[in-house]
């Protein structure tokens, strides 16, 4: 979950920072102690029922004292955190328990409302807060099976059996467990899939970003020729015209060597954005794209090999063996170097990157020979959010990304920007060791068709 936290600053989300503005909960407290005074009033004026109406008021009544106090101390469009909303909720569970044991306990029709703050916590809180908030309601929920004041009724009207309310008591247990568990993971896993993908935007941007600044620095290099051109062959004029001893000799040659290198540093940026892809509406074979996204990440201790099962002889033959020309593309450039940079850190000696296809797929296969997944995770890649400190051996460490954070999120990340070009993701271990990621695509969706006429 490291990689979790270090992220979410960058996309201007805190991991303290509240998800409960204070005016929201105070708006609603002020709907619930209206709801409850309505329905107190009318039981006891209205259905003439002998309530302890003082004391049962004076409960709502601290409710909004705790209200006006809020407002009072902060701004209500201040954000509670997790702990201000925590014992929020926890105040409202209590007095709503309080409220409940007055008026009958769990013979009330409106003791369901005592899971009203373990659902809202479900919802916008952390899982530890829901989870103490869902024992707190077990608790208030137990005391009032056993410790309540019994409604009123008309004698012989109405009477519910103790075998009911132990079975709205086991209900209402349940349905607190059930929403600590199974809502509270599923708004988690919805947190962290919304933030996750804003990560896969960044990411995605900064490609293209990098595809605009290669075509900028073409740009730039085209711009800069001719200054630089004008300008050499006036030095070498300079040069010609001065005499062999003239004090100003060597600095006209220092001028012209430097132009020079000016010129190739310019001829330099100008190739760059053909060699690494830079003009975003290049189309290049598959193979060269692979490349591209493979190069940054290479290391002269580890072999990082490329093949194809391409064969020149049997391309007239095969009508997949025509040799799929595809856009350069940031979010496979973007992912397929994440994945060769994850495979190179965790090599002992060498990666295998191979691509194959025919008629109606296009398959890469990407193989190191290192440690390999951990087991432990290795169904769960592809998550977000995903922590390697589940890992057990500590000879198998689970991969982290080159900073040293759990690889969980940026896994995440080159698996849904493939995903965006219809590419499918599939990791496993190798048998004789090693990591390998498959990665297969629709030919028909990846490949581009070049209209020589």
């Amino acid at each position: 979950m490291s990689a979790y936290f270090k992220l979410e600053p960058e996309l201007g989300l805190q991991p303290e920072q509240g998800r409960v503005r204070l005016r929201t909960l105070v708006f609603i407290r002020w709907m619930a102690l209206c709801g409850q005074t309505v329905a107190l009033l009318t039981a006891h004026f209205g259905l003439g029922l002998d309530l302890p109406l003082v004391p049962a008021l004076f409960i709502v009544f601290t409710s909004g004292v705790l209200n006006i106090a809020q407002i009072a101390t902060r701004p209500a469009s201040s954000w509670l955190r997790n702990k201000e909303a925590t014992m929020a909720l926890a105040f409202d569970l209590v007095q709503v328990a309080v409220l409940l044991s007055l008026t009958g306990g769990l013979t009330n029709p409106f003791s369901i409302l005592i899971l009203g703050p373990v659902t809202v916590s479900a919802s916008i809180l952390s899982r530890r807060s829901t989870i103490f908030l869902s024992f707190l309601a077990i608790v208030a929920v137990t005391i009032n099976v056993f410790w309540y004041s019994p409604l009123p009724w008309p004698e012989g009207s109405f009477f519910l059996h103790s075998l009911y309310l132990y079975g709205l008591w086991a209900a209402l247990v349940f349905t607190a467990i059930f929403l600590a568990v199974y809502v509270s993971s599923l708004t988690h896993e919805a947190r962290s899939m919304g933030v996750a993908l804003v990560a896969s935007q960044m990411a995605l941007a900064r490609e293209q970003k990098l595809s605009a600044l290669g075509g900028l620095a073409a740009a730039a290099a085209h711009e800069l020729g001719s200054p630089l051109g004008t300008m050499l062959v006036v030095a070498k004029e300079m040069k010609e015209e001065l005499p062999p001893d003239d004090i100003y000799l060597p600095d006209v040659e220092l001028l012209i060597s430097e132009i020079l290198r000016c010129r190739e540093i310019l001829q330099n940026l100008a190739a760059w954005p053909e060699e690494d892809g830079g003009d975003p509406y290049n189309i290049i074979p598959i193979v060269s794209l692979i490349e591209a996204a493979v190069e940054p990440h290479d290391k002269p201790e580890i072999k990082t090999r490329i093949t194809s099962d391409f064969d020149q002889r049997e391309a007239s033959e095969k009508k997949g063996g025509e040799h799929p020309l595809v856009l350069r593309s940031p979010e496979i450039l973007h992912s397929l170097g994440l994945f060769a940079q994850n495979a190179i850190q965790f090599a002992r000696e060498k990666v295998d990157i191979s691509i194959a296809w025919d008629d109606r797929t296009i398959t890469l296969i990407i193989h190191d020979d290192g440690p390999g997944f951990d087991p432990q995770v290795l169904g769960r890649l592809g998550d977000p959010m995903l922590s390697s400190r589940e890992s057990a051996p500590k000879e198998i460490e689970s991969r982290k990304e080159e900073d040293g954070e759990h690889m969980g999120l940026g896994v995440f990340i080159a698996t849904t920007l493939l995903a965006r070009t219809s590419g499918k993701v599939t990791y496993s271990n190798h048998e004789q060791g090693g990591a390998v990621v498959e990665v297969v695509w629709p030919r028909q969706r990846l490949e581009v068709t070049v209209n020589n006429a």
